[in-house]
């Protein structure tokens, strides 16, 4: 299949399926002496991992990642990095009534379409488990992107018609509430519509910020290797994800260039000498990073993975009704927010590795 590797220096495999025996990824291109184990992996992990609280699908996996590979004695060795994470909790069964039905709002018929197989378990290759070893190789690019000062961090902002309050933004409070919210005020509302949306079968979605900081002016390529345009391939391939922004993203169609043109001053105390008044172009100017803080925001949609009963056709295409059983996330959103930080220092690493400062004649 193709379609299952990213990244051009710092590239990165992914294979396996949802209710296979285990999924695995390669990391190619990390530098050597980078101190690396299993546990510097496992925390973003266990941040995407299912089963932790009510909100989250009940599916129970440990997500314990290995290493098969690329270290020696606590250090990257430079060559490919093994990774895999055995599944262990997959009810197949769950889906054998929906074995000849397309799901609406899934891949199911596209997939089929393509390879003229159907694997009903679960979604298989197109499901969101897939986004487990994304997740693991994105902590190599953290672990990497560390040693230049540059972090990445993301939160959920807003679930279906509620959102925070940005002048209560906490980057402590992330990491304090089941939804990675930054606003602890609408942590008890989350629930609440949640909580709701279960008793009647539902879900909704979500919209998730990703910044990273500390990011030098000049990583990105010209052209069609955009760091801009490889942020917005990346995030658009995690699962349910159906819109990108970057800045102030799709608002700028209605400002003017006079409120919208980030002016810059001299600053002695800024990086290379320039200051930036404003960050409307999410730290990005022409598809190369500006120095600012790099600021993504993504859309994620209602899971369709509901128990409310929708019309959908079998592989013979024949009108059927169905209803998805199984343990499922209300709001995919939620566990979508390691993933996004991972898929983002992915790129950034890549691009880090492709950086060569300009060098005088």
């Amino acid at each position: 299949m193709g379609g299952s590797s990213f990244g051009v220096l710092f590239r990165v495999t992914t294979f396996g399926e949802s209710h296979g025996p285990a999924l695995g990824a390669i990391v190619d291109g990390c530098p050597a002496g980078l101190p690396l184990c299993e546990a510097d992996l496992q925390r973003d992990l266990d941040r995407r991992r299912p089963g932790q609280s009510r909100f989250t699908t009940q599916r129970q996996e440990a997500d314990q990642v290995r290493i098969l590979s690329g270290t020696f004695e606590g250090v990257t060795t430079g060559t490919p990095i093994g990774l895999l994470i055995e599944n262990s909790d997959q009810r197949s069964k769950d889906y054998s009534a929906i074995q000849q039905m397309f799901r609406p709002g899934h891949a199911d018929y596209t997939y089929w379409r393509k390879y003229g197989v159907r694997d009903h378990r679960g979604g298989g290759r197109a499901s969101a488990r897939e986004t487990a070893l994304r997740v693991a190789a994105g902590g190599v690019a953290k672990r990497l992107l560390a040693t230049q000062g540059v972090q990445v961090r993301a939160a959920l902002i807003a679930m279906g018609h509620e959102q925070i309050d940005r002048s209560r933004w906490s980057w402590e409070a992330v990491e304090e509430n089941p939804f990675f919210s930054p606003d602890p005020q609408m942590v008890p509302r989350c629930a609440a519509l949640l909580d709701r949306l279960r008793q009647q079968g539902d879900s909704v979605g979500a919209l998730l910020e990703v910044v990273a900081s500390g990011v030098p002016a000049g990583w990105g390529e010209p052209v069609f290797d955009r760091l801009d345009a490889d942020l917005a391939k990346a995030i658009m391939s995690i699962n349910a994800v159906k819109g990108v922004e970057i800045g102030d993203g799709m608002a700028v169609a209605t400002g003017n260039g006079s409120q919208l043109a980030d002016e810059m001053v001299a600053d002695p105390a800024a990086p290379g000498g320039v200051g930036f008044l404003s960050n409307h172009a999410g730290g990005i100017l022409g598809g190369i990073s500006s120095g600012q803080e790099i600021v993504i925001r993504l859309a994620v949609k209602p899971t369709s993975s509901i128990t409310i009963a929708k019309r959908t056709v079998d592989v013979h295409g024949q009108n059927q009704q169905i209803q998805t059983k199984g343990r499922h996330d209300p709001c995919v959103g939620i566990r979508a927010v390691p993933v996004a930080e991972a898929m983002t220092a992915l790129v950034l690493a890549d691009h880090f590795l492709r950086f060569r400062p300009p060098q005088p004649l």
